[in-house]
C-alpha cells in the first residue's frame, strides 16, 4: 500500500509518460500556492480526460494514496498543497470550452479554463458570466468551483455557486456522478451540486461544470469616488445600499492601498485621500445615466473630495489594474504578509475599520486593507517579516484579534478564499461541534480512505 515504483508505471499507463513528471524541479513547483508554504509531492499527473481523472484515482483508492485536485494554483489558503504528499493532479489539460448555448444561457466547461478567457468568449457571443475573483487571468473554473470564489462583481450578482447549474465528477473511489440540472430549475433528490461547490477539493474531483449565463449589460460606468476619511468611506458604502441602487462593484481601498497605486493611475487625487471608493453600475443606457447621477450625488453629499466618471474603456481598466495589482504590489512593505478574506455585514463595515485600526497600533505592523465593500469582504493584509520571530507572533497575534472582531461584528472569517491549511484552528469559533461533525460525516461518506485532498479544512 502507499506510493511505490510501481504506482508510477501504473500512472504511465493511464496518462502516458509525458503526462508524470518526478523530477525534483518540477514537484517543487507544485508544492506551494499563494500562502507560499511548501509540501513536495511524489508525483505530479497531468489527465487530460475525465476517464483518465478517474483511473487514476481508482489507483490512489485502491492504494490508499493521497490525491491533491490542482487549477493554477493561485489560492490563499493552501487549498492545493499536498500537506501528505502523494499525487498532485493538475487540470490545466482539461481546459476546453465544450459549449456556449445561446438559447438556453448555458456554457458547459472543463475545470482547467481560465476564467478570463470564459468572460471573453461568453462575451462574444453577448453572455455575460458574472463571478470575477481578482486573479481571474490565471485561476481556474475549477478552482473557483472549489473555493466558491466571488470577486468585485459579487455584490449585485453572487458568488459562483449563483451561477453552477450542475456538475460532472469523480469520487475518490473512481466512480463517476453527475450533479444537477441542465433547467432553469429542478429539486430532485439533495442538491450535491451545492454540497460540492466550496467543499475545496475535499469531496470530489470535478471534471465538467454546467454555468448559468446572464445578458451582456447594454453598458457599463465606472466612477472613483475619494475620502479623506476612512470611516465616512465606510458609510458611504452601506449608504448607497439604502438608496435602492445595487452597483455591481463598490470596491474599497484604504491609504496604505492608494499610496501603493496612485502612481499608476491618470489622474491626479488630492494629497488628503485616505480612502477610494470603485463604483461600477451596469444595465440599459437610460437607467445607467440616472444611477450614476444619484450615486455621484449621494458620494459628494456625504463628505467625498471628489467623485470621477471614468472616460473611455481604457481609463476604467486602469482603474481595475491598479486594484488588481494590489497584492502582489504589497510586497513592497514587508516580505510576508497575512492575506485574511473576512465579511462583515455592509452596517458594521465602519466598525470593521476602526477596530482594524487598534489592531494595527497594538501589533505595530502594517495592515492594508481593501476588498469588496459592497459586500462587506475585506480583504485585510497584515505586512511582517516571517524571519523575525517577534514580528511573526505579532502577526499571528493579530490575525487572532481580526477573526475575533469579525465574528464579534456577526461576520465570517472567510468570503472566497476557503479554509485550505491556514485556517482550521479557527473554524470551531465559527462553527460548533455538532455542525463540523455533520461536515466530517459527509466527509465520510464521499471519501471513507480519506485520500483527496487531505488534511484540509478540519483538525484531524
Amino acid at each position: 500500500m502507499g506510493f511505490t515504483g510501481n504506482t508510477v508505471k501504473e500512472l504511465e499507463a493511464i496518462v502516458g509518460k509525458a503526462g508524470v513528471t518526478l523530477d525534483s524541479e518540477e514537484l517543487l513547483c507544485y508544492s506551494y500556492d499563494a500562502t507560499g508554504r511548501s509540501y513536495l509531492p511524489q508525483a505530479v499527473v497531468f489527465p487530460s480526460t475525465e476517464a483518465q481523472a478517474a483511473d487514476i484515482l481508482k489507483l490512489a483508492f485502491a492504494n490508499s494514496i493521497p490525491v491533491v485536485p490542482r487549477g493554477s494554483g493561485s489560492g490563499m489558503t493552501g487549498g492545493a498543497v499536498p500537506v501528505q504528499g502523494g499525487i498532485v493532479l493538475v487540470t490545466s489539460q482539461m481546459n476546453r470550452i465544450l459549449e456556449i448555448d445561446r438559447e438556453n444561457f448555458i456554457a458547459r466547461v472543463q475545470p482547467g479554463v481560465i476564467v478570463g478567457d470564459l468572460h471573453r468568449a461568453v462575451e462574444e457571443k453577448g453572455l455575460f458570466y458574472p463571478p470575477d475573483p481578482a486573479s481571474s487571468s490565471v485561476c481556474t473554473i475549477g478552482g473557483n468551483v472549489g473555493e466558491c470564489a466571488g470577486g468585485p462583481r459579487a455584490v449585485k450578482y453572487g458568488v459562483t455557486r449563483d451561477y453552477i447549474l450542475g456538475l460532472r465528477a469523480v469520487l475518490p473511489s473512481g466512480e463517476i456522478i453527475r450533479t444537477g440540472v441542465a433547467t432553469a430549475k429542478g429539486v430532485a433528490g439533495y442538491d450535491l451540486t451545492r454540497l460540492i461547490v466550496g467543499s475545496e477539493g475535499t469531496l470530489a474531483l470535478v471534471t465538467e461544470i454546467t454555468l448559468r449565463l446572464l445578458a451582456k449589460p447594454e453598458q457599463v460606468k465606472t466612477m472613483a469616488a475619494f475620502f479623506d476619511s476612512v470611516d465616512q468611506a465606510a458609510r458611504t458604502v452601506s449608504g448607497i445600499m439604502k438608496q435602492a441602487i445595487v452597483p455591481r462593484c463598490v470596491e474599497y481601498l484604504d491609504e496604505a492601498s492608494i499610496r501603493l497605486v496612485r502612481d499608476s493611475l491618470s489622474f491626479e487625487m488630492p494629497d488628503s485621500v485616505k480612502a477610494l471608493l470603485i463604483l461600477e453600475l451596469d444595465g440599459d443606457s437610460d437607467t445607467i445615466e440616472r444611477e450614476a447621477v444619484q450615486v455621484r450625488d449621494f458620494c459628494e453629499g456625504h463628505g467625498s473630495l471628489d467623485v470621477i466618471l471614468a472616460e473611455n474603456q481604457a481609463q476604467a481598466d486602469q482603474l481595475w489594474q491598479a486594484r488588481k495589482a494590489l497584492s502582489p504590489i504589497l510586497f513592497k512593505i514587508a516580505k510576508n504578509k497575512i492575506n485574511e478574506d473576512i465579511v462583515v455585514p455592509i452596517s458594521r463595515i465602519p466598525d470593521l475599520v476602526r477596530e482594524t485600526r487598534k489592531i494595527q497600533e497594538k501589533s505595530g505592523l502594517t495592515l492594508v486593507s481593501f476588498g469588496h465593500a459592497g459586500d462587506g469582504n475585506i480583504h485585510c493584509n497584515i505586512m511582517y517579516d516571517q524571519r523575525d520571530k517577534d514580528q511573526a507572533e505579532r502577526a499571528e497575534k493579530a490575525v487572532d484579534d481580526l477573526f475575533e472582531v469579525t465574528l464579534n461584528l456577526g461576520g465570517t472569517i472567510t468570503g472566497e478564499h476557503g479554509v485550505g491549511i491556514t485556517k482550521m484552528k479557527f473554524l470551531p469559533r465559527e462553527i460548533s461541534s455538532i455542525e463540523l461533525n455533520l461536515m466530517k460525516g459527509i466527509k465520510k461518506v464521499f471519501d471513507p480512505e480519506n485520500i483527496l485532498n487531505p488534511g484540509k479544512i478540519f483538525i484531524q
